[in-house]
């Protein structure tokens, strides 16, 4: 079977899917991307990407409102990276899910993605390895946010920056976390926009 593949030759998924990852109808109708709603770019399935590109492109997507797209590219961070950084590309993707769930307008799975991603990254720092063996098909970011498997080494334990590749990991995290207490205390509809676009790197 023949893929759709992008100018580049690079494989893509063939659905069209709107700005948020939601599939758009193919066949026509309204609302489909054959009646004039077109889907937008998706991130390429076999994408290899640095961890200070990922890290870049992650954060000008979830910046623009892209939670969708940027938990594709930290996907793809973890997919083609070291082993040792699983867990925190991972755990990174997961949050990115979460905001996806909340700009749906799906507040339980928003807070449970928010939260869940925030303790795998916590675990990769402390060098524990937040450990998941749920299903590894979606691992970070399927439309249901199950979780993924863990397990790796940490980049802090192991003496290295503890905001890697130019990230403010910790205020992230602190802003997933604050996300997750206001969803579940007053649901989405205070939430403003702005607080659902947090950024990854640091000083950006």
């Amino acid at each position: 079977m023949n893929r759709d593949r992008d100018p580049a030759g690079r494989p893509r998924n063939a659905r069209p899917r709107d700005a948020l990852g939601r599939p758009l109808d193919p066949a026509g109708g309204p609302g489909s991307a054959a009646a004039g709603t077109s889907g937008a770019d998706r991130i390429p399935d076999d994408l290899v990407i640095t961890g200070a590109e990922a890290a870049a492109q992650a954060d000008r997507l979830l910046r623009d409102g892209r939670p969708f797209h940027a938990h594709e590219v930290l996907e793809a961070a973890w997919k083609s990276g070291p082993a040792g950084e699983r867990d925190l590309w991972q755990g990174l993707a997961q949050v990115a899910v979460g905001l996806t769930h909340a700009r749906r307008g799906n507040a339980r799975g928003a807070v449970a993605l928010l939260s869940r991603g925030a303790e795998r990254v916590r675990g990769y720092q402390a060098g524990s390895g937040a450990q998941d063996e749920a299903s590894s098909q979606d691992e970070a970011g399927s439309d249901d946010g199950d979780g993924s498997p863990g397990g790796a080494d940490s980049q802090r334990a192991a003496g290295q920056p503890a905001s890697p590749f130019g990230m403010n990991v910790d205020a992230f995290l602190a802003a997933a976390d604050d996300l997750a207490a206001r969803i579940e205390r007053d649901g989405l509809d205070g939430i403003p926009l702005a607080d659902l676009s947090p950024g990854l790197l640091a000083g950006a």
